[in-house]
């Protein structure tokens, strides 16, 4: 709980430079957009595992789940580009 506190209060004084705080405050969102990889990176591992599972379940529908999976991997990616997009908007615009 300290470590929040801690966090909150640089946070807190990095806005109080009133005209500068949303410059202070942009590498710190960045790092937070960036974050969306992780999340990606984990839910494309998640569903490439369930979609080995099934296809050694039932070998004779692996082009249905190959379908499927190949849409949802674009969907997973296509959330961590957007995070990787908005971190560099904020660092650099």
């Amino acid at each position: 709980m300290e470590f929040f506190n801690t966090i909150l209060s640089v946070v807190l004084h990095m806005a109080s430079d009133g005209a500068n705080a949303v410059l202070n405050l942009a590498p710190i969102g960045a790092g937070i957009a960036v974050f969306t990889g992780i999340g990606a990176g984990l839910g494309i591992g998640y569903a490439t595992g369930k979609a080995v599972e099934a296809t050694a379940r039932q070998p004779e529908a692996a082009g249905k789940i190959r379908t499927i999976l190949l849409l949802g991997l674009a969907f997973a990616e296509t959330t961590a580009i957007y995070g990787v997009f908005i971190g560099i908007m904020l660092i650099f615009f």
